[in-house]
């Protein structure tokens, strides 16, 4: 009988609010359930305990949008390791990223981390004018002493994986999200969706779906649709820490937690528009080109490396002014053509064609290759029976 490789990934970035990092890995969750060989359990803060989840200790973390602060080092850590995996990926660079290395440290078995933040860019943003230089420079070196420390890093994209190697980290591999090109669909446009918010049918929509959040830079949309006027109308949906944007030509709904609903969303608007520069990929960009909707995005790490090919306009500056004249240059294009671009690009990244390439990086650290394990019968494959090389 042959004992599947159990992968649990861990992390703090998990709200009930969404986000990337909740979406992605409940969609490597679903497809992992369909291969053979494979078990997955997602560790989080919360209370979910739920087949193939568990729970870390934590405490409720005030405004920030409904995320939890692990608690312990040791005790996530003892979670983690009473878990029994074969391998164990870290979604952050805070505690749960030090406990997942000592669990892996304590059952010698590989520890992956997946870079979703560029800690040293959040740092200067959060310094401001007078602490920036400071307090970046001592992300940069806390992140180089953090990861190095992991067997192997995985980055999202190829900025991050430049950021990661500057920053001296030895083991790293561009290894980038996908989306699913079937729940993200042109088809599941509605011309309802529009009257259920009270959005004139003539209007141009720019939508924004995602975290309320400095970095994201929603100013700088308010003012770019404050200066193009009729029709434009900017949807943004989600939730804080921040306050939401605020103007004339700005509607804020609700987060979207279903996928189907997000899709909905994101098919019916004209156009997605997201101005932060710190982004690592960018998903919510590449579900909305997934459902045929052009972008205009900030020219800047990810987001830089999904707006081509004609799937959209990349900013060179952070302005509104800036963002005003690409979405109106945008809309005086092709737009048939736009949509078939951005749908086009998407099909690239479906997850079906990115997460391979992801237990390529497993089989490799693990040594073992279950699909071909479970296709020799009568061949046995206990869990964690290959040494990690710590």
């Amino acid at each position: 009988m042959t004992v599947p490789i159990h992968i649990v990934d861990a992390t703090m970035f998990w709200s009930a609010t969404g986000g990337g990092v909740r979406r992605y890995l409940l969609t490597k969750h679903a497809w992992l359930a369909g291969q053979a060989g494979w078990r997955h359990t997602i560790a989080v803060p919360g209370s979910d305990r739920s087949e193939g989840r568990a729970v870390l200790p934590s405490i409720p973390l005030p405004g920030s949008g409904g995320y939890r602060l692990p608690v312990g080092r040791g005790a996530v850590a003892r979670v983690l390791r009473d878990l029994r995996p074969d391998l164990i990926e870290a979604g952050d660079p805070y505690r749960v990223a030090w406990a997942a290395l000592d669990a892996a440290g304590s059952l010698a078995i590989p520890a992956v981390a997946t870079c979703h933040s560029n800690v040293e860019a959040l740092a200067r943003l959060a310094g401001g004018r007078v602490f920036g230089a400071a307090a970046a420079k001592a992300a940069r070196h806390y992140a180089r002493h953090l990861y190095s420390a992991f067997d192997l890093v995985l980055a999202p994209s190829r900025s991050m994986a430049r950021h990661l190697a500057d920053w001296g980290v030895p083991r790293v591999a561009w290894q980038p999200l996908g989306v699913d090109t079937t729940a993200f669909h042109p088809s599941v446009a509605s011309t309802s969706w529009r009257t259920e918010h009270g959005i004139d049918d003539d209007a141009r929509v720019l939508i924004y779906a995602g975290r309320f959040a400095p970095e994201k830079k929603l100013d700088v949309l308010a003012d770019a649709v404050a200066r193009l006027g009729a029709p434009y109308l900017l949807v943004a949906i989600g939730a804080g820490p921040s306050p939401p944007p605020a103007g004339e030509r700005v509607r804020v709904l609700p987060f979207v937690a279903g996928v189907a609903a997000l899709a909905r969303a994101l098919a019916s608007a004209d156009a997605f528009v997201h101005a932060g520069d710190q982004e690592t990929f960018g998903l919510s960009a590449l579900e909305a080109m997934a459902c045929g909707t052009p972008v205009v995005v900030r020219n800047a790490e990810g987001l830089a490396e999904l707006a081509d090919g004609g799937a959209g306009r990349g900013v060179d500056l952070g302005t509104g002014a800036a963002f005003a004249a690409a979405i109106a240059e945008l809309f005086e294009g092709d737009r048939a053509a736009q949509r078939m671009a951005a749908r086009t690009r998407a099909e690239a990244s479906d997850w079906e064609q990115v997460l391979p390439g992801l237990l390529g990086h497993y089989r490799r650290l693990i040594g073992r290759d279950p699909e071909a394990s479970v296709a020799r019968a009568g061949v046995s494959m206990s869990a964690g029976a290959m040494p990690h090389p710590r």
